[in-house]
């Protein structure tokens, strides 16, 4: 079940608000600023909710326009339409 936080996350993300860093902990910014929660910014990432955008390659440690995965917005969508 996601909390408000990171429901707040996703829709950083899904506004294209948000970036990761090319990593396998990537750490999320949200209008240029560091999150302030990097420990759900992790657990989207693992549970698939959110990844780095696909384009042109970038180096690992390297920020990038993060985006939603198909999960993450189905998460989005029917936690929004439970609301």
């Amino acid at each position: 079940m996601l909390n408000q936080r990171a429901l707040a996350m996703l829709r950083a993300v899904g506004a294209g608000r948000a970036e990761l860093t090319c990593s396998c902990e990537p750490d999320l910014r949200v209008d240029g600023l560091p999150c302030c929660d990097q420990a759900t910014a992790h657990e989207l990432a693992r549970a698939g909710l959110i990844r780095p955008a696909r384009g042109p390659v970038v180096a690992l440690g390297q920020w990038t326009r993060a985006e939603l995965t198909a999960d993450g917005r189905e998460a989005l969508a029917g936690r929004l339409a439970a609301a």
